[in-house]
């Protein structure tokens, strides 16, 4: 892997039957994505309801995992998608990070060693990052808070990411500008998370592959997973 001052790289969640399109999306444009899975949820059928529109949530099937997102980065996202910050059994913690790794590992064909915290809002506390480090063999995990910025972070067990891709296009797109134009010396990562599902509840697919667009093919830009882009890289 070569030496970089600045990288871009993607972080989604679930593991949904949307994940195939978007996987061809970032092939295309020479992107490399991160995909965190729920291995005791592959195949189950579902349904989500988001500002008043009904989209499918169908998990992938255990059996495409591998060729799926080969080229990508699997990563943990707990067994069945409990909030952490909920969970008071510090076993029960453990179990669902570190049994979907070794699940996730078995699929893949390698080791899996990073991670998303499962949920919206506050999903994960200090105590279980602690857990997570010290008892799981997952060497980063991220959050869903939004920095907004480029910087390194020294703790990645809490690690922010920049910026939320559907809820934040805009403010996605303008940092996208904003980081094509970055000199800085300094190492600089934009990193960028959502599902692939909220794509379809207005069919913004065209708008993100614009946005796919115009940050490939720079030669002043790594494209990494968020292994090959956190690991190694904190301050």
């Amino acid at each position: 892997m070569r030496d970089w001052k600045k990288a871009i790289t993607f972080s989604y969640d679930d593991g949904v039957t949307q994940d195939r399109r978007l996987v061809e999306l970032f092939n295309k444009y020479g992107m490399k994505a991160t995909f965190n899975l729920n291995s005791e949820l592959l195949g189950k059928d579902g349904w989500l309801l988001r500002e008043g529109i009904r989209v499918s949530h169908i998990k992938v099937e255990p059996s495409e995992v591998r060729d799926l997102y080969a080229g990508h980065e699997i990563a943990v996202h707990t067994l069945t998608h409990p909030n952490l910050a909920e969970l008071t059994d510090e076993e029960e913690i453990v179990r669902q990070v570190e049994q979907d790794r070794q699940n996730l590992s078995a699929l893949a064909g390698y080791e899996v060693t990073g991670m998303a915290y499962p949920g919206g809002g506050v999903n994960f506390t200090p105590r279980a990052a602690e857990l997570i480090a010290g008892r799981t063999g997952v060497k980063y995990a991220r959050t869903t808070v939004c920095n907004y910025g480029f910087e390194p972070q020294d703790n990645l067990y809490q690690f922010q990411p920049t910026v939320y891709h559907i809820m934040e296009m805009d403010k996605m797109l303008e940092l996208g500008k904003k980081f094509l134009e970055n000199a800085s010396d300094r190492k600089q990562i934009f990193y960028i998370w959502g599902h692939s599902y909220e794509f379809d509840y207005h069919d913004t697919w065209k708008a993100f592959e614009g946005f796919l667009e115009m940050m490939a093919g720079r030669e002043d830009i790594f494209y990494g997973t968020n292994a090959e882009v956190l690991c190694g890289c904190a301050r």
